[in-house]
């Protein structure tokens, strides 16, 4: 349950479609549910604004399939699922409605919302081997209802690409900027824009990248104002920020 449905039950019993006893029966579910692996936080939207999301590697296949599929009993209408392989999801979408997205390793179960955020979210990465990074945040960031715009392979070895997309980055209400290597791409960027960054760095590259770690120390020492950095490959981390960022203001 959460902020928007708590406002329409509270609408409904003004508006006299529900009585008080009802939606006290809805307000008393129990705020998780103990399934002896796991204990699913089904009050976490309201809290947070956001409901809880599966983070897969680590889980088996029927771990997941028992929480999804309580998360949606449980009036959740879209379960993220993160860091999930295909056979995975072949065993899941047995069990319920799943959408699977292998190049991010993203699985959806339920629906994916309209965008209800106040502005777009820029994805950008600096190479296409970044994409799979860039796809783990660009599908959290619609499965949490935002409108996303892909910009990959813009990286600062062909600088002209990415300034060929200049009004896409003056637009944003929020840009994600993901590279390797060095990962220059976020400072660039910063350089350019009048709203938060966010920078992913990620493992890809050379020995002396070291996994990513050369990328994070450049983006954490970026000189553009506005660069905030998340850790190494964590795009679900960066979508779930930059959607928070671009819901202030949407209630």
């Amino acid at each position: 349950m959460d902020k928007k449905e708590i406002r329409k039950l509270l609408e409904q019993v003004s508006g006299g479609s529900m009585s008080v006893d009802e939606a006290i029966l809805r307000f008393k579910t129990a705020p998780f549910e103990d399934l002896g692996f796991a204990r699913i936080d089904n009050h976490r939207g309201l809290r947070q604004g956001i409901a809880e999301v599966i983070y897969g590697a680590g889980k088996t296949q029927e771990q997941i399939a028992e929480i999804a599929s309580s998360m949606l009993a449980n009036g959740q209408k879209t379960v993220l699922i993160t860091r999930m392989n295909r056979k995975t999801a072949d065993f899941v979408g047995k069990k319920i409605p799943l959408q699977y997205f292998e190049t991010g390793n993203v699985g959806i179960a339920g629906e994916i919302p309209e965008p209800d955020g106040c502005g777009r979210i820029v994805i950008a990465t600096g190479g296409t081997s970044d994409i799979p990074v860039a796809e783990e945040a660009a599908l959290t960031a619609m499965a949490l209802g935002n409108e996303i715009t892909r910009l990959y392979d813009v990286g600062v070895a062909g600088l002209h690409r990415l300034l060929d997309h200049a009004e896409d980055i003056m637009n944003a209400r929020v840009i994600i900027a993901i590279a390797g290597m060095e990962g220059a791409l976020a400072s660039v960027i910063g350089g350019l824009a009048d709203c938060p960054v966010i920078a992913v760095p990620t493992s890809v590259g050379y020995g002396a990248s070291f996994g990513g770690l050369s990328a994070l120390l450049s983006m954490l020492n970026s000189c553009a104002s506005g660069v905030s950095v998340v850790n190494i490959d964590n795009g679900f981390g960066a979508g779930y920020l930059a959607s928070m960022i671009n819901h202030i203001g949407a209630d």
